[in-house]
């Protein structure tokens, strides 16, 4: 009888050694639970196919043909990745709404003697509670932003915190995201799906009788939506800044961005966005101090031309309480591990 999860957390502790989505690769890609293994009933190609048989021929012939295939390939699965599980071995199978392709896997699986069920209402209902949790319902823990001017490596102290016993959330590293014009990272972004989930499950991990330290952040990272009740609780959240000379700024910004703002194409490419709102001749010059390889230059060009005048104009609009200031000398190693003391601290008398 497949199993209903009436929360987030309870279908997190699943409590099964495995569990398998059986949806297609590009399914799983998108999003899926937490620690799933993607065991395909059909793959891309089979799932299109027996959809458009199922649409123009009849619904009889898209389920005999896409039967066919899922023993066949569950067939595969069992002589493959699942030959070593012993007799004791209990999965936990799931599809997109709980409906034929699990129920024909998990039957399989039971037929061998595995003691395998799944989940009611698939991965749809999984989403529903990764929904409820991050836009239904008020956000259960207390945000502490970590704010500054670009450049005072607020992601770079997050793990710093984290060692610290701080209770942290990476929103741009679970973005795949650094948030700014020129801040795509190797990889790419996730889905927005993925990323909620993502985020779901960090929240999970967490005390929420504790404060969680999240930069800050405006409401997009990249292509990728804050959702709604994580925004607001980060709208009311309290900050502490760090400060830091506009020289450490720069040789940070340099060494952090430097896979981007290396490549002169790369630049020309990104700041060509930014030609009505600072002007042809500024961005021209950026291009240059790019093209003669001088990333400290371009670093603090950005900060003064485009970065600090848009913080300092946004702040103006957001005027949330600051508990602490945390000033620095520089930002390499010793720097940081300074940085992250005093706002440890600040944390801790919050």
């Amino acid at each position: 009888m497949p199993i209903e999860f009436d929360s987030f957390d309870a279908i997190l502790n699943h409590g099964f050694d495995t569990v398998i989505d059986v949806r297609s690769p590009a399914e799983f890609a998108q999003d899926h639970i937490p620690g799933a293994i993607n065991l395909p009933a059909l793959s891309n190609e089979q799932r299109a196919e027996v959809g458009t048989i199922y649409k123009q021929i009849s619904a009889f012939d898209g389920r005999k043909i896409g039967a066919g295939w899922v023993i066949r390939n569950v067939a595969n699965h069992i002589d493959g990745p699942l030959r070593e599980k012993d007799g004791g071995w209990r999965p936990l199978v799931y599809c997109w709404r709980g409906g034929q392709r699990s129920g024909v896997f998990s039957t399989l699986l039971s037929e061998i003697g595995w003691r395998a069920d799944t989940v009611k209402g698939g991965y749809a209902a999984f989403r529903r509670l990764v929904k409820t949790s991050l836009h239904d319902h008020p956000l259960a823990h207390r945000i502490i932003l970590l704010d500054g001017y670009t450049g005072t490596a607020k992601t770079e102290i997050l793990p710093r915190l984290a060692a610290r016993g701080v209770q942290t959330v990476d929103l741009e590293g679970l973005a795949g995201h650094r948030g700014s014009l020129l801040g795509e990272m190797p990889g790419g972004q996730p889905s927005q799906k993925a990323f909620e989930t993502g985020l779901a499950a960090a929240l999970n991990k967490l005390d929420p009788d504790r404060p969680v330290v999240v930069e800050a952040e405006s409401s997009k990272i990249g292509r990728i939506v804050i959702p709604a009740s994580f925004w607001a609780g980060m709208l009311a959240a309290p900050r502490i800044a760090i400060q830091a000379p506009m020289e450490a700024r720069a040789n940070y910004l340099a060494k952090a961005y430097r896979e981007v703002i290396a490549d002169p194409d790369v630049v020309a490419q990104k700041l060509h966005a930014l030609r009505r709102l600072r002007g042809h001749a500024t961005v021209d010059r950026w291009v240059a101090l790019s093209q003669n390889g001088a990333l400290v230059d371009l670093s603090h060009a950005l900060m003064v031309d485009h970065y600090d005048p848009s913080y300092t104009k946004s702040r103006r609009i957001d005027e949330r309480e600051v508990v602490a200031e945390v000033s620095v000398d520089t930002l390499d190693d010793a720097g940081q591990e300074r940085a992250a003391d005093g706002i440890a601290a600040a944390v801790n008398a919050f």
